[in-house]
């Protein structure tokens, strides 16, 4: 399979040029996101302190019961490195008033699935979007393009933003980007780099729970969209069958979701939007 089209420096400064266009066509100075710890979220805090300036940029810790020590304190840390506004707002109380008050939906069954997942991330896309109205500041979403692809996100909670910043570079993109933001001194903490990325809305959560190891998705995931590639190609040169049908069942039953993004800033020749959608 095809490597990516386009180096890592060359993606760089189209993010941060772009990110900045964005803002001045748009007439607004003030970006906001949330910080999580992990890599998404680090990556995209960099890019908009580099392009709209520090000063600009606040970033919102919102830890639940599922939060790890480690990811509070990476992302305080990466703040600090950026010398970025930043504020804590823990949800679980939020959390537990909401399950609370939403008793006659769940009709006494108590058991565990993804709408207590995302109830966590439509709390936290509803403290975003707060911060954004208040301080008059455009919420910027972090979902990278796998993520998207593969429709693991939450439909008015983390999907939710003015412009996706990264929605148009793969995850093992997002890590070389990370280093690449590192290159000359430590701004995005290395164990944001090194540790297993989850979205910690349950207990001991992985990405790997929901998809295929980001080494093997994002090579199909190219094939498919920018290459063009059928089921039957990737037969040829080697990809599992299993795999194959696993990605393109998980990539069909998301495709609603992609209709609702907002715009994209736009690296590759094929983003996932439509061409209106570019930026």
């Amino acid at each position: 399979m095809k490597t990516f089209e386009y180096s890592i420096e060359e993606i760089h400064a189209t993010l941060v040029s772009s990110l900045r266009e964005f803002f001045a066509k748009s007439g607004q100075k003030k970006a906001v996101l949330g910080l999580s710890g992990g890599i998404d979220s680090a990556v995209v805090a960099a890019l908009a302190v580099e392009a709209l300036g520090k000063e600009n940029v606040c970033g919102i810790l919102m830890p639940s019961q599922f939060s790890t020590l480690h990811s509070l304190t990476d992302a305080v840390d990466l703040a600090n490195n950026l010398d970025m506004k930043h504020m804590v707002i823990p949800i679980e109380k939020m959390y537990h008033r909401a399950i609370k008050d939403l008793a006659p939906i769940f009709d006494g069954d108590n058991s565990w699935d993804n709408t207590q997942e995302n109830i966590q991330a439509r709390i936290r896309g509803m403290i975003v979007m707060a911060y954004s109205n208040r301080h008059g500041a455009l919420a910027l979403n972090t979902s990278n393009k796998s993520e998207l692809a593969m429709g693991y996100g939450t439909l008015y909670g983390d999907l939710a933003g003015a412009v996706m910043v990264i929605a148009d570079i793969y995850k093992i993109q997002v890590y070389d980007l990370a280093r690449y933001i590192n290159r000359e001194r430590t701004i995005i903490p290395i164990s944001t780099i090194t540790k297993a990325p989850s979205a910690e809305l349950r207990h001991d959560q992985k990405d790997t729970d929901s998809l295929p190891e980001y080494a093997l998705l994002d090579p199909v995931l190219h094939a498919l969209i920018e290459e063009g590639k059928s089921k039957e190609e990737l037969l040829e040169e080697g990809v599992e069958e299993a795999l194959i049908d696993r990605i393109l069942t998980l990539k069909a039953r998301s495709a609603f979701k992609v209709h609702q993004m907002a715009p994209v800033i736009k690296v590759s020749d094929k983003p996932i939007h439509y061409p209106e959608k570019w930026v």
